[in-house]
């Protein structure tokens, strides 16, 4: 099974759809129809268990800072997404948001944009000589191809020329260049749903005919397309945290199991006298594991006892697992593997079990 999305320039900040059951996503016209992208929408759930193939557009994205990525639409009995509506407003209303076909009516949330993002994140550079930064964002599309059939169908999707480092010899994070009919292509090995697949960027006056192009590729091989709210589905499933959510700016890299990713032995480094700076009883990310139906969502209380110990920042039903999964900030007192805790779901205490991240790990 195989899924794509297709999503406007703004929603380059995080816009995650960690409550699908509350929030209503605002449906997208595709650039140059005139129509709804009505066909990008959440994929059975029947297949949930098996690897899934994605591809998704970030349209306006410069970077592959982006979170938003492709995910699997494994959860689909549980909220239909669909992609976006508003294109080229440049405003965060167009942050995606998972759609619940059950509460077709609700209210759709508009996020506030993501702290650090757009134009501020030059402010580094105020006053700097030797150098200019231009902010290109609305000249570059990102396409997210995600799964295990990801380099056959980006090999034989056509017009797409590899001048770089093949394929075939590129390392997880790393990056190559190349071409889709002469326009300059830039592939990534990158993603963010723990399956393999590549981050595709390109002019934006390319990017429809290389979406077309690569779902065509990928026809045969279960390629279809895919919304955010499922992305963030298996970016949970696979521990992996997101900004806005398990990462801030007041949250250091141990907190959430990250410290291994700063070399705190060397000398100096921009940051590092920040990394000492927090107390030493600062909640730790965990991962909770409840049974039943009703998953914990971001903002919800953890309670040890009746003393409330932290708060869940991400959390859904796996389709994958059968079971709800949730990471949480809570007390290092209180996040012992095996610890039982509950999760104040709208008033009820749900039990939940702290356990190891990930949830799942596909096969290498």
């Amino acid at each position: 099974m195989a899924q794509a999305t297709w999503r406007s320039a703004s929603d380059a900040s995080t816009g995650s759809a960690a409550d699908a059951s509350a929030a209503t996503e605002v449906p997208e016209i595709v650039e140059g129809t005139g129509t709804l992208a009505s066909d990008a929408l959440a994929g059975s759930a029947a297949d949930a268990s098996a690897a899934t193939e994605v591809a998704e557009i970030v349209e306006g994205t410069g970077t592959l800072a982006s979170d938003a990525l492709a995910g699997s639409a494994a959860d689909a009995s549980a909220a239909t997404e669909v992609p976006e509506l508003v294109e080229g407003t440049g405003t965060p209303a167009s942050d995606a948001l998972a759609g619940s076909a059950a509460d077709a009516s609700a209210a759709t949330e508009v996020p506030e944009p993501v702290e650090g993002t757009g134009p501020r994140s030059f402010a580094f550079v105020a006053g700097s000589t030797g150098f200019r930064v231009e902010d290109v964002t609305d000249h570059y599309a990102l396409i997210a191809l995600q799964g295990p059939e990801a380099r056959g169908i980006l090999s034989s999707t056509p017009g797409v020329e590899i001048t770089g480092t093949a394929l075939d010899e590129l390392g997880y994070y790393a990056w190559t260049e190349g071409t889709f009919d002469e326009a300059p292509l830039f592939v990534a090995r990158t993603g963010y749903t723990g399956e393999d697949g590549y981050e595709l960027m390109i002019p934006t006056a390319r990017a429809a005919a290389l979406w077309d192009a690569a779902l065509a590729a990928g026809a045969d091989r279960g390629l279809v397309p895919c919304g955010l709210a499922a992305r963030d589905t298996l970016r949970l499933e696979a521990g992996m945290p997101l900004y806005g959510h398990e990462l801030s700016r007041d949250i250091v890299p141990a907190q959430a199991g990250l410290g291994r990713v700063v070399a705190v032995d060397k000398e100096s480094f921009v940051g590092k006298d920040g990394l000492s700076s927090g107390p030493a009883d600062a909640p730790v990310l965990v991962g909770l594991v409840s049974e039943g139906r009703r998953a914990g969502r971001a903002g919800y209380a953890v309670l040890h006892g009746d003393d409330t110990v932290g708060e869940i920042t991400s959390g859904a039903l796996s389709p994958t697992l059968g079971h709800p999964v949730a990471m949480a900030f809570v007390a290092p007192a209180a996040s012992e593997l095996g610890t039982e805790l509950t999760i104040d779901v709208r008033g009820t205490r749900i039990p939940a079990t702290v356990t190891a991240l990930p949830f799942y790990r596909r096969n290498a």
